[in-house]
């Protein structure tokens, strides 16, 4: 009985963490979009700064904070599982509900990157350790990513961004956001560790699928309410401009901070993740639009992935 209550208080507090880290992302991407644009920075910096780091606050919370506790495992799960869910999930549920309209420059560009990036992570992680030196290359590339779009003078639309005036509320709101994505980012490793320790689940399963979905909340609200409302390019290219931040800033800051240490089931995760953004790009490339029978395909990639990491996490016996 003691076992029941133990496991359904740590997962009403994934749940109410889940709900934390969405919410204050919210709150401080709405918020900061409108007080830089009201200070006049144009909306390459709010996209590539303010709103990549809104959409990606939570696995940063996560990561970090999952490091810092020496919990590596939930925090580089949180990161690969996230891009899972956000190119596969996300981008192929998106896709049900309408055909995603890509551009040249998102196939090419951003996606091309992205699917670099990932192969990149392989040899990187191969012995179980992503050091400083391999955190400072990721941060980087991601430094210069950054400096190729300044110099093309592209917009990098990875959500979008409010127009609204800016108002005295705003800063109130920003605090708040912190505030929620601190607390969530604090609490959800924790319980999610504490709850695969009952259970005899691996630390890396939980934090490939639980902290995963959880802190990939703002990417899917992001991306849903972009392609309802028509914004067909929105969606793919928050997704994608998510997972690029994920990978080259999320994952290099916390690598320089603190060595992460990457469990030995990482190298298939690492190879899914390559095969899903293969095929992401690859959809996106033909026919410039993802359609409704390639999402299904990206669903059941992603379904597949999970089930098959569960399979591995499950306890002996």
């Amino acid at each position: 009985m003691a076992n029941i209550g133990f496991i359904a208080g740590h997962l009403l507090i994934i749940i109410v963490s889940c709900l934390a880290l969405g919410k204050g992302a919210a709150w401080l991407v709405d918020a900061a979009a409108r007080i830089a644009r009201r200070m006049g920075i144009s909306e390459l910096v709010i996209g590539l700064t303010i709103v990549a780091f809104g959409t990606s606050a939570p696995e940063f919370a996560v990561t970090i904070s999952a490091a810092l506790r020496g919990d590596a495992d939930v925090g580089v799960a949180n990161i690969i599982g996230s891009n899972i869910f956000n190119i596969g999930f996300i981008l192929g549920g998106c896709a049900l509900a309408m055909n995603v309209v890509t551009s040249r420059a998102l196939v090419w560009r951003d996606g091309g990157l992205l699917l670099a990036i990932s192969i990149l992570l392989l040899p990187l992680m191969h012995n179980g350790e992503l050091g400083r030196w391999e955190s400072l290359a990721l941060l980087f590339i991601m430094i210069a990513y950054i400096a190729l779009l300044f110099v093309k003078r592209e917009k990098l639309e990875l959500e979008k961004i409010p127009e609204e005036p800016a108002s005295w509320r705003d800063p109130v709101f920003l605090i708040l956001g912190l505030a929620l994505i601190f607390a969530g980012g604090q609490a959800l490793p924790w319980s999610a560790v504490k709850l695969a320790e009952m259970i005899g689940m691996s630390k890396w399963v939980i934090g490939l699928t639980v902290v995963a979905a959880g802190t990939s909340l703002p990417e899917f609200v992001v991306s849903l309410t972009a392609i309802l409302k028509k914004h067909h390019g929105i969606s793919a290219g928050n997704l994608v401009g998510s997972n690029l931040f994920n990978t080259l800033g999320v994952l290099g800051l916390a690598g320089l901070i603190k060595p992460l240490s990457v469990d030995s089931s990482a190298q298939f995760s690492l190879m899914a993740q390559v095969g899903i953004t293969a095929v992401v790009v690859l959809f996106m490339a033909t026919g410039k639009k993802i359609v409704r029978w390639e999402g299904i395909v990206l669903i059941l990639l992603s379904m597949a992935v999970w089930g098959y990491n569960f399979y591995l996490g499950r306890p002996a016996g």
